[in-house]
């Protein structure tokens, strides 16, 4: 299952060059993620009321090419791995079918104290 999401870029994504700042290809990751997990019918909100919450443990990044002011871009996200506290996740910015910045994000279960907690029970089962 691959999750889609549409992103423009700004000028205010962008450095004096209009090229996208490097540290914006997370944000834009990030809000997909957001997105995707939304698009799972989860809550995070409410996991958090229960006491429970993700947290990036690792990101592996590579940068390929440079997104600019005006593109149209579009986050991919895949499920690589889930165990028992963690999930693994594949992300990759295209333009036009381009890939331009490729990740693995590794993200955490944890408690509010930040330990970790295994992933809740309907976490795991929209993600099989």
């Amino acid at each position: 299952m691959t999750h889609r999401f549409a992103i423009r870029v700004y000028y205010e994504d962008t450095d004096m060059g209009g090229i996208v700042y490097h540290a914006n290809f997370l944000k834009f990751i990030e809000r997909a993620r957001s997105e995707w997990v939304a698009g799972l019918g989860l809550d995070q909100n409410a996991m958090r009321d229960r006491g429970v919450v993700f947290a990036v443990r690792r990101v592996e990044a590579e940068f390929l090419l440079p997104a600019r002011y005006g593109d149209d871009l579009e986050v991919r996200t895949t499920t690589a791995s889930v165990s028992g506290a963690r999930l693994v996740m594949d992300q990759v910015v295209l333009r036009g079918g381009q890939r331009l910045f490729e990740a693995q994000v590794t993200v955490a279960c944890m408690n509010l104290a930040g330990q970790p907690v295994r992933l809740p029970a309907e976490v795991r089962k929209r993600l099989h």
